[in-house]
């Protein structure tokens, strides 16, 4: 009974407990149980005062919510109606609410994002994680590395969507300051423009010379807006008027697109350093994969380290960045995670002559292809090469596609960069639980059949 009194949040309550043992029989209660919980939630900085509103969900709830969130694939809105009438969700995060009991904030799960994300980082996640789940993997001295992107919800984004996006913010901002200040609009285009916005979105073959020149119209107009919107800024600043700060850091990001956008637009080229795709996701940047179905993808790079079927992420950037310069600093990764390193299967991307010196060096044995004279077992070695890179085109990609079709990172919904850190790395995580808890399940199966055999043998 000390057991269940330490999971139990009310420990003289029989139908919670009998709740609690039916839950923990469920996969869901078996990926509760594979998940580090209580070490977890002490990442969480502790309400110190007890002023404020108090925590609906404890710091081991907040996470649950999280991994409950991947593991269900719904919606934010969808994941709390799904808490508010499901006693079994409601345990996964911790809490029993009553029955005439709900949660009514359906922004909860974004809310929780964003202070996951503020006080807490990839690298604390994954070293508690992998101090509880390193018991439960086995051929720790083998890694499978590769890059992938997780492209962010967002639209297409082209160069007129861009100026019209930037465009329509200035101005109805800048109208909005008037009605505030009481001051008559300044005349402008805008309203002929938003027509002829339209006009052009709804022609299906759009010309170069047609799309010239609408971006230089948007630019006019722009380069207008925004000298308006400084002089009605400060006139409102004049007045005791405050503007808020996410404002001003909008109008700071519009002015840049509008710099970016003019010379490109005059020097006849696509290319410009820090190039800002989306307004309201400055921090993109068009990462070129390659694919022939897909030549370039908007959203985050990341480096992932497979071990034994078990995905961590290495490095996560929203700016393009060349993998290969990243697997030293991978391997070294994998010796404070696991130990010893003495195979990889890697991409041929990899196989710079700084990492194969690295790699000859360390004595670790990769799946590249051979450079220079035979080795005396290069039988052997070319069976390994095999092996490993075979593990890594199925196992490794195949992962990949796991995690974005069934854990929520198809398209990233969150809107700052901050939450859509965290809704790759507990997408990535959710999918590592789940076959965690797999493995554990199947131990205790085994365990529990072995001593049967064991005496009709006998």
């Amino acid at each position: 009974m000390t057991k269940l009194q330490n999971l139990s949040l009310f420990p003289d309550d029989m139908l919670y407990i009998n709740r609690h043992l039916k839950f923990l029989e469920t996969e869901l209660g078996q990926l509760y149980q594979s998940i580090p919980f209580n070490e977890l939630g002490s990442l969480l900085p502790q309400k110190k005062t007890k002023v404020g509103a108090k925590m609906r969900l404890s710091p081991k709830g907040l996470f649950g919510l999280m991994f409950l969130k991947h593991y269900t694939n719904l919606s934010d809105r969808k994941l709390i109606d799904r808490l508010n009438t499901d006693w079994a969700m409601q345990l996964f995060c911790g809490i029993q609410l009553s029955e005439d009991e709900m949660i009514k904030d359906r922004n909860m799960p974004s809310r929780v994002r964003g202070f996951i994300g503020e006080h807490v980082s990839i690298e604390d996640v994954q070293a508690v994680l992998v101090e509880s789940w390193k018991g439960d993997m086995e051929n720790l001295h083998v890694q499978l590395n590769d890059a992938t992107a997780y492209e962010s919800y967002i639209k297409y984004p082209t160069d007129v969507k861009l100026l019209w996006d930037s465009v329509y913010w200035v101005f109805e901002t800048m109208h909005a300051l008037y009605r505030v200040l009481g001051l008559r609009k300044p005349r402008s285009k805008y309203n002929e423009h938003k027509l002829a916005q339209v006009d052009y979105q709804k022609k299906r073959k759009k010309t170069y010379k047609m799309t010239r020149v609408r971006k230089r119209a948007l630019l006019r107009l722009l380069k207008k807006g925004i000298g308006l919107l400084t002089l009605v800024q400060e006139k409102a600043e004049g007045q005791g008027i405050s503007i808020k700060e996410k404002h001003l850091i909008q109008f700071i990001y519009i002015k840049e697109i509008y710099r970016q956008q003019q010379y490109m637009f005059d020097n006849r080229t696509n290319q410009i350093a820090n190039r800002i795709v989306s307004l309201f996701k400055p921090y993109l940047r068009p990462i070129v994969r390659g694919k022939e179905n897909k030549r370039v993808e908007f959203g985050a790079k990341a480096t992932v380290a497979q071990v034994d079927g078990i995905n961590f992420i290495d490095r996560l950037c929203f700016d393009a960045y060349n993998e290969a310069k990243e697997l030293i600093d991978s391997i070294r990764k994998h010796r404070q995670r696991f130990g010893k390193l003495s195979q990889i299967g890697i991409d041929q991307i990899y196989g710079t002559n700084q990492n194969r010196k690295y790699m000859k060096k360390e004595g670790i044995y990769h799946s590249l292809v051979r450079k220079g004279r035979a080795a005396k077992d290069e039988g052997q070695q070319k069976v390994l090469r095999k092996e490993l890179g075979k593990e890594r085109s199925t196992v490794l990609e195949g992962s990949f596609g796991n995690e974005k079709n069934h854990y929520g990172l198809r398209k990233i919904k969150a809107r700052t960069q901050a939450t859509e850190i965290i809704w790759i790395l507990f997408g990535i995580h959710t999918a590592n639980a789940v076959k965690i808890a797999k493995r554990k399940a199947r131990k205790k199966h085994s365990k529990r059949i072995v001593p049967k055999q064991l005496t009709l043998a006998a």
